[in-house]
């Protein structure tokens, strides 16, 4: 191929594998040291390449790859069994030869994606690609040297983060940052490309960069390497940073035109972040001024909802109207409001459920510490110690966190309102989906059952509803599966019995009046089975009456003879909690029986 030798695939393999057998009979009849079996198994194995690339450096510049990376693996191996482990400045060496040799290898790495993709790969892409193979390649050291240093695998688990990152972002390298060499210069001004895909207007992917690095310094923070835990201003500072970065990358990711919204999404973030962090991990003074920074995100909820799209409204009212293309243009100006107002609705339907589960694991985490402070007081003096023990490893993992004056029962004080934000964060994040599955899926009757479980994050507050506490906590999912249903099966009703302009269509014996009371008969005979069964799960108790078994057959109509699918959907319902609410009272009678 022109200037390229291309070496048949039977002889690569076949010499290759003929030389490893050969170096593995001379290392077992001890004819050389474990130092030449690890060259010649590098050097053996450099040939494999040559397969799928052409280029004349590939042998050489794998073989140099293998031999930084296969050291802790082949030429360390007997010592990392026993207790001499590689010394420190040793591993620092070969972490330099690693990266040395995978700047070496940047060609290869270009050709093989090139070979994989059909097209040459971007600078972001290579670049990523370089950087998670620099990481994968420093796993032995770590794990069969420095397996005892938290520090070193919390940065290799960074280091392949970030290359796993530019793997899948590509963000846009800067030409100062990128080595143009001829193969890669050659391969970027392909004619045939050119050809074959044209000259394509790429979208500005610099936004990428703000979510590569929210995402790092989220994970610096998670592995400790930025101690968040212990400063409280620097973790002021990053969740700061965190929703900065956030919303500049979601104002210019998604709604790049509604320039107005940019401000208050970046807010909206900022607050966002600064919940959830100081949520996790509180300060002395954060349980006072968290409620306020709730209040100030469900206040800016409806005024960027309104505000989107309003002043493009007010100019397209404004103007007259004009030739055909001034209506088309009017039109997607409409569309791209409404696309953007239903953006706005998941990205706050995420922000709620994410500060939902943030209050569920935290009042969960309090309680546990509670029963651990509780049980250490019931036990006697010799279980103290234990109980001590545990109690100050659980609070070692969250709370030590926090300033020394701040304590779990100054938390339980101050933070009462942690279960009303987190109820009405639970509440509105399942509306807005609602809203979400009339806007996209057009109601769905599927969409209930997994909306519905959104409501598992509701907390117990007897502000919000008296004597709800665990063992209600599955009411709200069957209470709002129901009703759902009902309340979506009597607009179905209606809809089709209402024919726009023209009013209504029932007249006394006409096929709309019995297709109304029909149904409308059908559904009221589902509502017995509903009823029981939300009464037994807000109840919990066992049921000793066959009132259930005895109102099962009302839902064979709805099922049989139900023009309605939703009246369908509610016998078939009605039949299943049933048969559950029996098999439950019946499993709580045996227990009680055996417990007498």
């Amino acid at each position: 191929m022109e200037e390229d030798v291309m070496y048949p695939s039977y002889m690569v393999i076949l010499t290759t594998f003929v030389g490893l057998a050969l170096v593995r009979r001379l290392s077992v009849d001890r004819r050389i040291g474990p130092k030449t079996v690890w060259i010649l198994t590098c050097l053996y194995s450099s040939k494999l390449p040559m397969l799928f690339i052409s280029s004349k450096p590939v042998v050489w510049v794998t073989a140099v790859l293998l031999l930084a990376v296969t050291p802790p693996m082949l030429l360390y191996k007997e010592k990392s069994r026993t207790g001499s482990k590689m010394k420190p400045w040793k591993g620092y060496v070969h972490g330099g030869v690693v990266v040395l040799s995978i700047w070496l290898f940047r060609e290869t790495i270009f050709e093989a994606l090139q070979w994989w993709n059909g097209r040459a790969p971007s600078d972001g892409l290579l670049l990523g690609f370089c950087i998670a193979m620099t990481g994968l390649a420093c796993v032995p050291i770590v794990a069969l040297h420095f397996s005892h240093l938290l520090l070193a695998k919390r940065c290799l688990v960074l280091v392949v983060a970030t290359g796993l990152l530019f793997i899948l972002m590509q963000p846009p390298i800067p030409l100062a940052w990128t080595y143009r060499s001829d193969i890669i210069s050659a391969a970027r001004q392909s004619s045939d490309d050119i050809s074959i895909y044209g000259f394509l207007a790429s979208k500005p992917t610099w936004p990428s960069w703000l979510l590569i690095v929210a995402i790092l310094l989220t994970l610096a923070a998670v592995t400790s390497i930025i101690p968040i835990k212990y400063v409280v201003e620097l973790r002021t500072f990053f969740s700061i940073a965190i929703g900065i970065a956030l919303g500049v990358y979601i104002s210019a990711e998604y709604f790049l035109q509604a320039s107005v919204l940019h401000a208050l999404i970046v807010v909206t973030m900022v607050c966002s972040s600064v919940f959830v962090v100081f949520t996790h991990f509180p300060s002395a003074s954060s349980t006072k001024l968290l409620p306020w920074v709730f209040a100030l995100l469900v206040a800016l909820f409806p005024v960027t909802y309104l505000l989107e799209g309003q002043l493009r409204f007010k100019s397209i009212l404004g103007d007259e109207v004009g030739n055909l293309a001034e209506e088309d243009r009017k039109l997607s100006t409409l569309l791209a409001v409404e696309g953007a107002r239903i953006s706005l609705l998941g990205l706050y339907a995420a922000i709620f459920m994410l500060i939902a589960l943030e209050i569920k694991f935290e009042l969960a985490s309090l309680m546990r510490e509670k029963s651990l402070e509780r049980g250490g007081i019931r036990h006697s003096q010799s279980n103290q110690s234990t109980n001590f023990a545990l109690r100050m490893r659980s609070m070692q993992q969250r709370h030590a966190s926090a300033v020394p004056t701040f304590t779990i029962k100054r938390m339980a004080a101050e933070g009462a309102w942690m279960p009303a934000v987190g109820n009405v964060a639970a509440i509105m994040c399942f509306a807005i989906c609602l809203i979400l599955n009339v806007n996209l899926a057009g109601g769905s009757n599927q969409a209930i059952f997994f909306l519905a479980p959104i409501l598992l994050l509701l907390n117990q507050d007897s502000d919000f509803v008296a004597g709800f506490g665990d063992k209600q906590r599955y009411f709200p999912v069957t209470m709002a599966i129901s009703a759902y249903l009902v309340l979506t099966a009597l607009y179905s009703i209606w809809e089709d019995t209402w024919h726009g302009n023209v009013g209504w269509g029932l007249e006394i014996g006409g096929p709309d009046w019995f297709f109304a009371v029909k149904n409308l008969a059908i559904l009221i005979l589902t509502f017995p089975s509903h009823i029981l069964f939300n009464r037994f799960v807000w109840s919990n108790t066992k049921q000793t009456d066959s009132s259930p078994l005895i109102m099962l057959p009302l839902n064979l109509p709805s099922i049989i003879i139900s023009d309605v699918i939703k009246i369908r959907l509610l016998g078939c319902l009605g039949l299943i909690y049933t048969i559950a609410q029996t098999i439950i009272s019946r499993q709580q009678y045996i227990s009680g029986m055996k417990y007498i």
